[in-house]
């Protein structure tokens, strides 16, 4: 789960990574055997028994500097991922980020050419709302009115939603299954972990290669089944 590409020295919700830790993570990726995919293509590939070796790669909120900065890198290393972005906002700015810096977002444009470079786009709702406190109408706005305006934007409906904030109830996975979704991506949705509440991984600046190591090895075990001598041989 990555958010923003590009210089994160004024960062307060540690949602930004640096192009060269990017560049490094996506290398760390190839050294390992390990191809970054958009989220609908590695769950058909797993349903098809082809998942060995495929990593889901995401990127929330729909910055433009995905795609200024992270598709370069992506293409380089062979790799592609799924963009959550917000119809509502297009062309706009993070605004929901009161404390951090200002970020424009991509327009439809931009969107268009995210994916004629083999990206997944996705919705992230209309304007990064929270949906666990969203009345009825607001919550199939945001699920089913960001749908259309995406297939307006790209001439395909996206099969994928992420939840802003990664924050899930029933009622959101209610209203993206409602809308026509095929899969949603979480943060840490618990017991309504599935295919309308996929777990994700947070990557940020600080993941060095020792770093990411201790990551896969968590998303392997269940919680609090990571054997301590691992943990400790990966920090060694």
């Amino acid at each position: 789960m990555y958010h923003s590409v590009a210089d994160c020295r004024d960062d307060p919700y540690l949602v930004t990574v640096s192009p060269r830790r990017l560049a490094g993570q996506l290398a760390w990726l190839r050294r390992n055997g390990l191809t970054g995919v958009g989220v609908g293509e590695l769950l058909r590939a797993r349903a098809e028994g082809r998942g060995r070796g495929l990593v889901g790669l995401t990127f929330d909120d729909g910055y433009a500097d995905f795609l200024t900065n992270a598709v370069p890198l992506l293409l380089h290393y062979g790799h592609r991922a799924t963009v959550f972005v917000l119809p509502g906002r297009l062309g706009g700015t993070n605004a929901w980020d009161a404390d951090g810096p200002s970020k424009r977002l991509l327009t439809a444009q931009g969107i268009r050419s995210v994916g004629s470079a083999g990206m997944e786009v996705g919705s992230h709702g209309l304007v990064h709302t929270d949906l666990t406190s969203a009345d009825e109408g607001r919550l199939a706005a945001e699920a089913a009115d960001s749908r259309a305006l995406l297939t307006d934007v790209t001439g395909r409906a996206p099969d994928g939603f992420c939840y802003p904030y990664g924050a899930v109830d029933s009622r959101a996975v209610l209203a993206v299954r409602a809308a026509g979704y095929r899969y949603a991506c979480g943060v840490a949705p618990g017991p309504l972990a599935g295919p309308f509440a996929l777990p994700r991984t947070y990557v940020g600046d600080r993941d060095s290669p020792a770093r990411l190591r201790v990551k896969r090895l968590l998303h392997a075990f269940p919680a609090g089944r990571v054997p301590l001598r691992r943990l400790r041989a990966l920090h060694a």
